[in-house]
This record gives C-alpha cells, sequence and structure tokens, in this order.
C-alpha cells in the first residue's frame, strides 16, 4: 500500500472512531448526555490521529474535562458533634443559635432525621450513602473489632460521596473532624487510603481522631501533622473556619465556573468542652433553675413552635439520673457553670459557622449552594456520667471523678487548664423531648438529630418543617439528585455496594409527600431498633454510663412504639401489639443480617485494646521498638502499648556543655501520660495519672556533659489492671533514682495525643520543662531510644 493510500486509510478509520476534529469537540461538551458518569472517573477519549506535517495547517483539540452537569449546585455539609435534638433554639432549646435560625427561616428544618447514635459511624454514613455496618463501621474506629461490618476499615467497594462528586468536576475540601480512619492507620507508614486527601478531598485541614484539645489541637494539612498556630486566645474552631474560607474564596477566585463540595465538622461540641470565657459569661445564671426545669420549657417551646406535635409527651427521665430538687446545693454550683460551658461551646460553634456562611455569600454563591446544617452526629453525650468530669480521659479508665474535686475548678472549666464534660443529666436535657442520648441507638435522643437545610435555587418556599423520616445515609443520594448526577456503579476499578439511603429532594418542595425512607435498622453497643412504615420496635441494653456488668443480650425486653402518634417514644404498646413487635423483631434480625450488624459486640471500653478486640495492631507482637530523633506525633494506637506491664526505656544521648534540659520520650497529655526527661540537667521519669495524681522519680545529681545511656526500668507490680510499679533510673549502668507509682492508667492515655521523640508536642506530661515543641525540645542529642515491653 503506498504511503497516501496509509494516510486515507488511517483517516478513515479515525473518522469511523468518532474522532475527527468536530466529533471530537462534539465529545469534549460538559453536559452529563456527552458521559458516561456511571463508571467514574469519567473514561478520557482517544486522542485523534493528527495526518498534518506542520502544525501550522492544524487546530488544537478543544480542551477535555469533566464537569458538572450545567446548574449542579455547589454543596456544604455542615456536621456539629455531639449535640442534642433539643439544644439550639431552633428546635426548642436554650441556646440561641442565630445562624442556624437565619437558615431555617430560608430554607427547611426536619424534625424527623436521624443519625447512628455515635461518632465515626454517624460520619462514615454521611458521607458514603451506606449504612455504617456496610461501611465496616459498626462503632468507632478505636473500638473496632476483626468482624465485618465492625472492622473500622471503609472498603473500596463504598466509595465516599467527595470521591463521587471531585470525579465529576467538584473542587472538594475538608475542614475540622475526621474519625474514619482506621485506628492502625494512622502512622507515617499509612497506609493513607482512608484519610480524607485519598477519600476524596482535594483539601484537608483537621484532626484525624475522635477529639481534640480546642486549645492545643492536633491538627493534619492533608497527610502532614502541623504545629497550630501559637497566637494568644487561639481556638480550633475559630482557625479551621479561617482555614474553610480561605479555601473556598481562593477556589471561587481561581476557578469561579468550578462549584466546591465542603465538609466542615466541628470538634464542638464534643468534650473537651473548651469555650472562650466570654462565651461562658454570655450564660451565667440561665441554667439556674436546673436540668428538669430547662428539658420542661423546652418541651413546651417545643410544641409552641410546631417543631414536636402538640400530643408529644415528655417520658420521664432515666432512673439512674437524680431530680434537681434532690441534689445537694453544692453539686447544683457545679451542675450550673457545667451547662453555662456548654451552652457558651454551642454558640461559639454557631457563630464561626456563620462566618463562614458569610463568607459565601459575599462571594455571591450562597444561593446556588445546598446547605446541610446538621446540629449533631448523635444526641448529647452522657459520657460524663453523674457528676461530669474535669478530665474526660477517667471516663475511659473507669474513674469516677467526685464533686468535692470539681468544685475548685469550677472557675477554670472549659479553659486549657481542664479537659473538661458535664454531667449527664444536661445531656438528657438538651435531648428533649427524649428520653435518652448518644450512645443510645434504639432511642430517638440518641439518633434524632435537628437539620436544616438551604438551598435558594432549589427550594421554592423557605420557614417549612418536613417530617418525614429520613437518616444520614440520605444526604448523598440527595447531593446526587440535586446535581443531577447518577450514583456511579463503579469508582476507581472497584465495583460498588449500591448506596443505601433515599434522596431527600422529594421533600424540599412538597411538605405533604408520603414517607419513602420507610425501614431503617439501629445498633450501638447493644442498643438496637427498627423503624419500619412508622413502627418502632426497640430494645435497651445499657446506658452510656454503664461499661460492666451488662444483662445477657438474649435477656433484653423489647418495647414498641407508633411513632406518628408517639414523637418521642413514651407509650409503648408492645403489650397490645404483640404480632407486631414480633413481626418487627424479625425483621429486625433480617436488616442486621444483611447489613453485616451481627453478631452484636456490647463492649466498650475493653474494645479500646486491639488484643481484646482482634482488631489488627500496628505493633502487633512484637516486644520492643527503636525510635529515632523526629519521631514524633506518634497516636496511641500506632506506639508500642506500655500499660499495664513492666517495660524499659533505654536512651542513648549526648549531654552538651552545661547539662541538657527538655524530653527525652512523652506519651499523653497534662490530663494523663509519662515522660522521660531532664530537668536542670537531671534525668527523670514522671507518671501522670490522669492530671489528678503525679508521681516523680528524678536523679539528684545533674549529669556530666558527653554519652549517657539513660535507662528507665518500671517494674509493674501485676494482679490486674492499672496497678501500680516502681521506677528505676539509671544512667550508664549506675542506679541515680528509685521511687514507687502508685497507680497506672488502664485503658487509654488520650484520644488525641501523642508519643514525641525529643519534645512533647501538645499539651505538657510533665511540669516544669515547658509548653510545647518549641520549649520542651531537647537541648541535647539523641542517637536512638528503645522501648521493651515484657
Amino acid at each position: 500500500m503506498s504511503k497516501s493510500a496509509q494516510v486515507a486509510s488511517l483517516i478513515s478509520v479515525v473518522a469511523l472512531a468518532g474522532f475527527s476534529c468536530v466529533t471530537f469537540a462534539q465529545a469534549t461538551s460538559s453536559t452529563s448526555a456527552q458521559f458516561d458518569r456511571t463508571h467514574l472517573p469519567v473514561s478520557e477519549p482517544d486522542p485523534r490521529h493528527y495526518t498534518e506535517l506542520d502544525v501550522r495547517d492544524t487546530r488544537p483539540p478543544p480542551r477535555w474535562e469533566v464537569t458538572p452537569p450545567d446548574g449542579a449546585p455547589n454543596v456544604l455539609i455542615i456536621l456539629v458533634d455531639d449535640l442534642g435534638f433539643g439544644a439550639t433554639s431552633t428546635f426548642g432549646g436554650p441556646v440561641p443559635t442565630p445562624t442556624l435560625e437565619q437558615l431555617a427561616k430560608g430554607g427547611l428544618r426536619y424534625n424527623n432525621f436521624h443519625t447512628t447514635s455515635l461518632c465515626s459511624p454517624t460520619r462514615v454514613a454521611l458521607k458514603s450513602g451506606r449504612n455504617h455496618h456496610t461501611a465496616n463501621t459498626g462503632s468507632i474506629m478505636e473500638t473496632a473489632t476483626a468482624y465485618p461490618g465492625n472492622s473500622g476499615r471503609i472498603p473500596n467497594r463504598v466509595a465516599p460521596l467527595a470521591e463521587m462528586v471531585r470525579l465529576n468536576g467538584y473542587s472538594t475540601g475538608a475542614f475540622g473532624k475526621w474519625h474514619e480512619t482506621a485506628a492502625w492507620e494512622t502512622s507515617v507508614s499509612g497506609p493513607f487510603d482512608r484519610w480524607p486527601t485519598h477519600q476524596g478531598f482535594d483539601k484537608f485541614y483537621g484532626f484525624i481522631g475522635g477529639e481534640t484539645d480546642q486549645w492545643s489541637p492536633l491538627i493534619f494539612d492533608g497527610t502532614k501533622r502541623i504545629d497550630p498556630p501559637r497566637t494568644p486566645g487561639y481556638h480550633f474552631t475559630e482557625d479551621m473556619t479561617d482555614q474553610a474560607i480561605n479555601w473556598v474564596k481562593a477556589q471561587q477566585s481561581m476557578t469561579p465556573d468550578k462549584p466546591f463540595f465542603m465538609y466542615f465538622a466541628t470538634g464542638a461540641t464534643h468534650a473537651p468542652h473548651h469555650v472562650p470565657k466570654e462565651w461562658i459569661k454570655k450564660f451565667h445564671g440561665q441554667f439556674d433553675t436546673g436540668w428538669d426545669s430547662i428539658r420542661e420549657d423546652t418541651y413546651e417551646r417545643q410544641k409552641a413552635a410546631g417543631v414536636i406535635p402538640a400530643n408529644t409527651k415528655l417520658p420521664p427521665r432515666p432512673d439512674d439520673i437524680a431530680a434537681w430538687d434532690d441534689l445537694p446545693e453544692d453539686h447544683k454550683t457545679l451542675f450550673r457553670r457545667q451547662a453555662e460551658v456548654f451552652a457558651g461551646f454551642v454558640a461559639h460553634t454557631d457563630h464561626h459557622i456563620g462566618r463562614l456562611l458569610g463568607a459565601i455569600e459575599s462571594i455571591g454563591e450562597m444561593d446556588n449552594t445546598l446547605v446541610f446544617y446538621i446540629a449533631g452526629d448523635n444526641g448529647t453525650s452522657a459520657e460524663g456520667g453523674m457528676v461530669g468530669m474535669f478530665n474526660e480521659m477517667t471516663y475511659f479508665n473507669g474513674v469516677q471523678e467526685q464533686v468535692k474535686d470539681l468544685l475548685p475548678l469550677i472557675d477554670k472549666w472549659g479553659s486549657p487548664e481542664t479537659f473538661p464534660h458535664m454531667s449527664a443529666g444536661w445531656a438528657v436535657a438538651f435531648d428533649a423531648p427524649f428520653k435518652w442520648t448518644k450512645q443510645v441507638a434504639s432511642d430517638f435522643g440518641g439518633t434524632r438529630n435537628g437539620l436544616v437545610v438551604h438551598w435558594p435555587n432549589g427550594i421554592e418556599q423557605g420557614g417549612g418543617i418536613r417530617s418525614q423520616f429520613s437518616h444520614v445515609i440520605d444526604v448523598a443520594p440527595t447531593v446526587l439528585e440535586a446535581a443531577k448526577l447518577p450514583e456511579p456503579t463503579s469508582v476507581n476499578g472497584t465495583e460498588q455496594v449500591p448506596i443505601e439511603g433515599t434522596s431527600m429532594l422529594y421533600t424540599f418542595n412538597d411538605a405533604d409527600a408520603k414517607e419513602r425512607h420507610t425501614t431503617q435498622y439501629f445498633e450501638m453497643f447493644g442498643n438496637r431498633g427498627i423503624y419500619s412504615d412508622g413502627w418502632m420496635a426497640r430494645t435497651i441494653h445499657r446506658a452510656p454510663w454503664q461499661v460492666a456488668n451488662l444483662p445477657p443480650l438474649e435477656s433484653d425486653v423489647w418495647e414498641l412504639y407508633y411513632v406518628p402518634d408517639d414523637f418521642s417514644l413514651a407509650n409503648n404498646v408492645a403489650a397490645a401489639n404483640a404480632d407486631k413487635l414480633a413481626e418487627l423483631q424479625d425483621l429486625f434480625m433480617v436488616e442486621a443480617t444483611k447489613y453485616h450488624v451481627l453478631p452484636i459486640d456490647d463492649r466498650t471500653i475493653e474494645r479500646t485494646n486491639p488484643a481484646l478486640a482482634g482488631r489488627p495492631d500496628l505493633i502487633g507482637d512484637r516486644k520492643s521498638i527503636t525510635l529515632y530523633e523526629g519521631m514524633d506525633g506518634m497516636m496511641e494506637n500506632t506506639f508500642i502499648n506500655v500499660k499495664n506491664r513492666s517495660l524499659t526505656i533505654t536512651a542513648e544521648v549526648d549531654v552538651p556543655e552545661g547539662g541538657a534540659s527538655g524530653a527525652i520520650l512523652v506519651q499523653g497529655s497534662r490530663y494523663g501520660g509519662w515522660s522521660l526527661h531532664m530537668r536542670e540537667g537531671k534525668p527523670a521519669y514522671e507518671y501522670n495519672w490522669l492530671g489528678l495524681e503525679r508521681y516523680l522519680v528524678e536523679s539528684p545529681d545533674a549529669l556530666p556533659a558527653g554519652k549517657a545511656t539513660i535507662v528507665m526500668d518500671f517494674d509493674y507490680d501485676g494482679g490486674g489492671m492499672g496497678k501500680g510499679g516502681t521506677a528505676t533510673i539509671s544512667v550508664n549502668g549506675k542506679q541515680l533514682a528509685q521511687g514507687r507509682v502508685d497507680k497506672t492508667q488502664p485503658n487509654v492515655f488520650s484520644a488525641d495525643e501523642t508519643a514525641d521523640v525529643g519534645l512533647d508536642n501538645q499539651t505538657p506530661v510533665a511540669r516544669g520543662i515547658g509548653y510545647g515543641p518549641v520549649e520542651t525540645k531537647f537541648t541535647g542529642k539523641i542517637h536512638e531510644i528503645v522501648v521493651a515491653v515484657e
């Protein structure tokens, strides 16, 4: 064949393939009809074959890119932490939330919207559109087990909404709390598949774990840990808001035709309840009447505002919660301050959300932004127990704090000197009109959260209330429908589990639309229930403050409620409807089998121990780890477990002329942990027991300049968990100091503070060696440290 014939043949083939210059241009159109969006990423067309020799005889092909369908809105999902249905003024509560109020006036309030009753499960379900067990998050990441549905590893077959919209042309950013990464995948070794920037987000600024110190947070920018700004009055909520505002303004400046998808998840109002004093002062005296009165007043406001039906009953508080009038006066004094701090935290959070919305308004994008403001990923937390806590870590270590010890801290409550949580009595009040709280998946106090949806371009008339049953798994399909995007059947080469939620778009402009999400199971740590066509069957297996001596699952008593006539689940009709109850109990088992809920595991704190939970452990069976200078920010679930056992720390260091000071190796925070350090040249070991008691073993003499091998031997007493031991410090083979540590923390040092070599990264474990990574930095040279356990 001649060359000219070959060229002609090639042109013919290219034309038949649909890639002539005109056809190629058509193929690059951004309309949905031109793309197969069911397989993501969208396949790029083959490039045109050119036959011209000289580029001047051609026209360049048009740019090919995937863009969203015309009119696709921006999306902003706001998720506040641990905030119950009866807290915000928007849903009848005692705390003014003007930002939420303003959105509700122009949008819609949903009073029948549900979560999973706990942090990680709600977040994964929200951003995937699948049930939490489908996504392997039957509980929080730190209590994952080896079983399907609870393994803590989000599977590739459950692609997140953020990745779906990113691959359809959105810019995506996540700010604040994550808490969706398997606990053993949070080290420098990764894998990073389940970190935000591998879960669909171009930008992430926030913290990875379940909570953080709002004054001294553990922040990541993408996958890189960074130190927070050291500015007076720093607070993480303000910082993350600044970051979100900067990102969205820059994104719209650079690509104004490209919509954004933002996930804005505050660490507030989860414990620790950290808030500036000026916000606490706004609520002085406003909770003096106590939790019973506040709960009843909220209930009456909710009825008057139409947030709940007029026939709603107020169930009695749980039996374990004392009546306010029966409390001693000193208890009331403490509890009032706890509520003032929490209310200030709520109001402070709503204020900064308002700043973000104001920024979006200022760049002219508010009308075309679909906003979901979810007031709580579960009900208000009752994990503070009967009296609250100066240090929330006491809950995770099975230690009951005493009112007499907390009263002297009232003026510091909410400050950097506390890590506080309020009493469970307030949780019940802020969950009005329901009986139970966070963790109780079988009561609406644990799962029903206030939701406001705002979208001027998509909601014809604002100010309404929607009462159709809905669930966090409904948000993802709502976004896809609003953006005119199909549900993908495969993402990044993996066939997808179908979305299990139901789009809520049908309710936006039809208040009386027939309910479409008609069946939903609930389960968390043994509390379980099933909603179906207006009926709710449930059993209360455990209260949030119960972590031991639980009854057998088989002995749980089931109750039955008809929700259309019983908004608050106050009228158990099981006795008169035995057949319906049996039918729903059978349906629960069908759904539980289908979605990998079984077998049910009602253990809570025990499951924080990987060995007991059966989940992977980064360190595994290794008995030692070698550490080097520069290794800091090691989260607790990726560090060798030194709890409840004997250990030896051997540090090879150089001491400069004049002596050394600073941290050698620390783990934990000012609220619990241990520190091997030098102060004024003297090696020392300090064990900080929950910020309540401290044990210091320190050499009487400073070390001379030169190489030194510092050894700290801890001889654990044994005989159970949380026992004491003897700490011995030796240098170059010579014993310098020995002392007792009367008790140790059995379960957890910190939710987000870390193990650090050569510095103490966040709040100081030990006294007298400084605050933060600069002041606590070791002034000598660390060659290596070996931590060995028995």
